[in-house]
This record gives structure tokens, sequence and C-alpha cells, in this order.
């Protein structure tokens, strides 16, 4: 499996991208920031459902981007922490939360270096993370390790996530491209970004798959206890070359349309 020593620099290169995208998606139509202001909440219906009721509750929401769900959940009444390695969005989290007085803190900060900077105790009910997530991240034990760590006794860990055969294909869906396992590092320069194909911005990325037998591994080893996993034939955003829309809210490979799975959510729990 590789390591992050195999790639010194994946956080360097990871962080320029992510930089570099945060100004066109505050503009973005995909992101609506002007819906936003006015009250629209980021969050879909699928992560709502497995969320539950989270008034009152202390969440820890993992690679928020620019803070719109951890805006959302505080919103909902949640008490939130957003994380994210990309200090221009960090800068954009806390200036929206401001200008909206939503009660939310943020922190800068690669996932694995999180116990450096934020106490674990007293612990969070929830660790949230969600939508092109993990494949970021080379080494998921150590990923599961910090989730695992924030979590209270009977505390949850929710996660959604696009679904790790997507990652096989090129970018069109014209033929399978890379390993469903975490066996290779996949090293890309990407042009213009998901919520703005026309952004002049090409950057390198580095990232890596993630199978399931790998990301629900790496929990159950934290001993964490499996409440919930489902996978999806949709995706809630249209973000996906070829998707079309065949339901509100739900988009599906128009070349195969149910035949794949495009979407995975996963619920645990640490004992009591």
């Amino acid at each position: 499996m590789p390591t992050p020593d195999q790639h010194p620099d994946y956080l360097d290169v990871n962080r320029t991208l992510w930089n570099a995208k945060v100004a066109y998606h505050l503009r973005s139509e995909f992101y609506d920031v002007a819906g936003f202001r006015a009250g629209r909440s980021s969050l879909n219906p699928l992560e709502l459902a497995l969320l539950g009721e989270v008034s009152g509750q202390r969440i820890l929401h993992l690679q928020c981007h620019f803070g719109q769900d951890s805006i959302s959940l505080a919103r909902l009444g949640a008490q939130v922490t957003g994380v994210d390695l990309s200090d221009e969005a960090i800068r954009a989290a806390r200036q929206l939360a401001a200008e909206l007085q939503a009660p939310t803190e943020f922190v800068c900060s690669d996932v694995y270096r999180l116990p450096e900077v934020l106490p674990s105790a007293p612990g969070f009910d929830v660790v949230y993370t969600s939508y092109g997530v993990l494949g970021w991240l080379p080494d998921l034990s150590q990923w599961a390790q910090v989730a695992a760590r924030y979590l209270r006794p009977g505390g949850r860990l929710v996660l959604v996530e696009f679904h790790p055969v997507v990652w096989m294909f090129d970018d069109q869906f014209t033929r399978v491209e890379y390993s469903y396992f975490n066996r290779e590092a996949i090293e890309e320069t990407t042009t213009g970004t998901y919520a703005d194909a026309t952004a002049p911005l090409a950057h390198r990325s580095i990232s890596w798959n993630h199978d399931l037998g790998e990301v629900l591994g790496s929990l159950l080893r934290q001993g964490l206890v499996l409440q919930d996993f489902q996978e999806y034939d949709y995706s809630p955003y249209n973000c996906l070359a070829g998707l079309q829309e065949t339901a509100p809210g739900r988009y599906q490979l128009a070349a195969l349309p149910g035949k794949l799975p495009l979407v995975y959510s996963v619920v645990m729990q640490r004992p009591c």
C-alpha cells in the first residue's frame, strides 16, 4: 500500500490546488453562495437522514472546504468545528461564518496533524466528513485513528463519499484507467474545477483510491462498531461527466443509469 513517504510533497501539491480553487468556488453556481447567504442549506437529504437530530451536538467536520456544511450544521443548532488543509478555504469559511453570525470554529490543519492543534477531550458527538475527501489521504489507518480519537464514548462517525468504483474510470467514463485498490498514487494535472469547468486553472494533484474493504477495515480496527452501510446508484451533485438528473437532486450516468454505485455511506459508533 502506498505511504506518504513515497510522495512527500503531496500536502503542498494538494494545498496549492485547493487554494487556487477557492476563489472560483465562491462565485460558482455550483456552491450558490448568494443562495446560501439567504438561508439555503448545503446539506443533502442523504446526509441529513444519516446525521439525524444535531441540535446541541458537538460536531467535528473534517475536510470542510470553505465551510458551507459546517455553517449549515450550526444553523441547525450544532456546535461545529470545521477543519481543512487549505488556508484560503479556512479564511473564506471564517469570513462567511462571521458575516452570517454562525457560531462555527474553523481550524486550518492537515487531518493527520490535527491532534497537534486541536484538543481531543472531551470528545465530539459526531465526526462528519463527506464527498471527495478520502482520496486526498494516502493512509486510511492514520485517518481512522484521528477520527476515533475525537469521538466521545457513544459518539458516531458519519461518512458520505463517492464510491471507489467512480475513481477507476477516466474522466469521461469510457474506460477503466485505475485500480479499485489502493496500489499507487494517482498523479494528474487537472484543468478547471468540478464547480466551474471554465476556470483558468491547471494544477497538479496527487490522490489515492480507497476500496471499501480499506475504508471499513481501518475503522473497525479502531474498535468502532458498524451501525449502517449503504451504497447509492446516484450522486446528489452534477459534478461528474455524463450525468443526467433522473429525479430531483439525483444524478446518474446517462450511459449506465442505475448500473454503477456512485456514492456510499458509513455510520460507525465508538462503544460506550
